[in-house]
């Protein structure tokens, strides 16, 4: 029952992990890459779809992105769609879509750092969140009489061995994002 647990929190903090890149993913180097638009969504059709659903998004060279719409009509709804994401993208509209990447001044570096930081934040109090829930559940059980007080302490002991290695693998993944974000 305990094994279970454990094995539970380490399932829910990999999806911690995940998330955290996916919100590093959104925080931009200064080079261009496809995976900047992934959290885009272009209504079609009366619902919001992603952008990757309506569109190809590629390289057109180091710098800026290429959106070609499968359907000549989207063109005006995903141009909307980038200028509205809160990216700071300001896209050049033909029949495709250009989405120059401007270099990174100091400042908006510096800016980036702490939108990676306040990532790492949120998966930091995600992974305590998780650890709370499953020692509320292993006191549950003690409560139950299901385990003994031993079984308990060794389990919150493991429970909080886990957590500490997912928040530490957490601020490995933020340094390395930092050192990338402060490379010219």
């Amino acid at each position: 029952m305990i094994n279970d647990l454990k094995k539970d929190s380490e399932q829910r903090m990999n999806k911690t992990l995940d998330s955290l890149e996916q919100g590093f993913a959104k925080v931009r180097t200064g080079r261009a890459h496809p995976s900047i638009l992934n959290g885009v969504m272009v209504p079609y059709y009366g619902s919001d779809v992603p952008l990757n659903q309506v569109a190809n998004v590629g390289l057109e060279d180091s710098r800026t992105l290429l959106v070609q719409p499968f359907e000549r009509s989207m063109v005006s709804a995903i141009d909307k769609a980038i200028r509205e994401a809160g990216l700071g993208l300001n896209p050049i509209t033909a029949d495709a879509i250009r989405v120059p990447m401007a270099a990174l001044t100091e400042e908006t570096r510096r800016d980036m750092q702490k939108v990676a930081r306040t990532e790492a934040e949120n998966a930091k109090v995600a992974i305590r969140n998780i650890r709370r829930d499953v020692l509320g559940d292993i006191k549950a059980l003690l409560k139950e009489k299901e385990i003994s007080e031993d079984d308990d302490r060794r389990a919150s002991d493991d429970i909080q061995k886990i957590t500490d290695k997912f928040v530490a693998e957490v601020e490995k993944r933020l340094a390395a994002k930092e050192a990338e974000l402060m490379k010219v």
